[in-house]
């Protein structure tokens, strides 16, 4: 059960330069007290809790109870001075990486703050034995920090129950319990809800002038029309949940239910948001009334992954970094997002390429043009949505001051906001809107280069 020094360093190093990466894509924690119960835990290095920005005069607040050090079979006894807890700036996780390679032990390093040890623990617990550990940061190092729990003393593990509140000060001088840079989110999320919520009503009044205006019994108002509006609708819900979950955390550290409400409601939003793109990629409801196999195959196979991705989120935000496992659950999460992502983009190209055969059929060349134009505005449209809120979002937050955080928030509700409004006009209910058009007698290729008819919504 004895490990070589080397490897124990390596091992350290390894561990660190992991967490370090993985912080780079881990969004600042929503709610500012954590708890946590860590049992025999033999990890070198333990996020505690996630990156916070602090304001002048922030405070950490640490209560600790029931710290135990356990030995290995034959092990001599442990230096507890060697078992604490730190902070740091992204800024100085780099400089560590080849401090911890060297056979380091981080508590010693001079660009981490120390905050107390196990040693420190052992005398100064109170009568019911829990230790409490409060630390004002000063002006001059306000910044965004990262908590950790390092253990330099090989053949050990340790458990203790933790619980940390990370705030700053409102004006009145009461507790903020939102990171620097997550102080405007309150504000942006219930904004969003009513730029949304004057999307949803513009929609459904165009729905209904739609339906006012039929002109010779030509329907322009279809199924998916009203799968866009439900998708508006949650996302309406969601924003508004956002706003209210900040809110509480602001003033009290902890959602209160309304982080239920918003599992819910975003769960609803990633299921449609994915199944109306695919759908409209296939063209369902527009060009054809139904499905053929290998569309059916492709919802079959995001819906689920939507599912999972879902619950690894509820995981993520119920759970903090210091469980062991969270890191898994935030890969598969992201691996989960990225196919689903890629998945729903098949449908379009397979219109475009299905377009681009029949643009050549007479006497519906300039029609299956237009379609096919428009066809391939929506896949750049859903390229360059996918790639900004997944990748030009993610830098922004990565490089942005850290008071600054919340622009990225802003910017990926712009590109929502922007997304559905363009979507919406490009595919809106008009009978003169090139992709509406569908005549019994039109003819769709399937796959395999056969043909398929479309009479009275059924596959002949």
């Amino acid at each position: 059960h004895t490990r070589a020094p080397h490897a124990a360093t390596m091992t350290r190093a390894h561990v660190f330069v992991a967490l370090a990466l993985a912080l780079a894509a881990v969004s600042p924690c929503a709610g500012s007290i954590t708890k946590d119960n860590i049992v025999k835990d033999d990890r070198a290095i333990v996020l505690i809790a996630r990156p916070f920005g602090f304001d002048p005069d922030g405070l950490i607040e640490i209560s600790i109870k029931e710290p135990k050090v356990f030995l290995f079979e034959n092990a001599p006894p442990a230096d507890k001075t060697k078992l604490g807890f730190f902070i740091t700036t992204s800024e100085a996780e780099t400089q560590l990486q080849q401090y911890l390679a060297d056979g380091g032990c981080v508590l010693d390093n001079p660009t981490v703050d120390k905050l107390f040890t196990f040693q420190d623990m052992e005398n100064n617990r109170n009568e019911a034995g829990e230790y409490r550990y409060t630390n004002t940061i000063a002006p001059e190092k306000a910044g965004e920090y990262s908590l950790f729990f390092s253990n330099c003393e090989p053949n050990t593990v340790v458990s203790f129950d933790i619980t940390v509140e990370l705030s700053n000060k409102l004006p009145s001088g009461k507790k903020d319990f939102l990171s620097a840079g997550e102080k405007p989110l309150p504000t942006l999320y219930l904004v969003a809800f009513f730029c949304y919520l004057s999307a949803g009503i513009t929609w459904v009044w165009c729905l209904w002038r739609a339906r006012q205006a039929t002109e010779g019994g030509v329907q322009s108002v279809h199924k998916i029309h009203f799968l866009m509006g439900v998708l508006i609708a949650f996302k309406c819900l969601t924003v508004l949940c956002q706003s209210g979950m900040y809110h509480l955390i602001r003033t009290r550290g902890d959602p209160e239910g309304w982080n239920i409400a918003y599992y819910f409601f975003t769960s609803m939003r990633g299921l449609f948001l994915f199944t109306v793109v695919v759908l409209i990629g296939t063209g369902w409801s527009f060009l054809k009334p139904f499905l053929n196999d290998r569309e059916k195959k492709v919802l079959m196979v995001v819906i689920p992954l939507q599912v999972f991705a879902n619950i690894a989120t509820i995981v993520l935000d119920q759970s903090g970094p210091a469980i062991k496992g969270w890191f898994t659950w935030r890969d598969i999460f992201h691996l989960l997002d990225i196919i689903c992502c890629c998945a729903i983009l098949f449908p379009i190209v397979w219109s475009i390429k299905h377009l681009r055969e029949a643009a050549s059929t007479d006497g519906k060349k300039v029609r299956n043009m237009n379609k096919l134009i428009l066809f391939r505005q929506f896949y750049v449209m859903v390229v360059a949505y996918i790639y900004f809120t997944r990748i030009v979002v993610y830098l922004l937050k990565s490089t942005a001051q850290y008071t600054l955080l919340w622009l990225s928030d802003a910017a990926s509700e712009l590109a929502t906001l922007s997304f559905y409004c363009v979507t919406g006009w490009m595919f809106r209910p008009v009978v003169d809107n090139p992709y509406l058009h569908l005549e019994e007698d039109e003819m769709d290729r399937d796959d395999d280069g056969g043909v398929e008819m479309v009479s009275e919504g059924r596959n002949v």
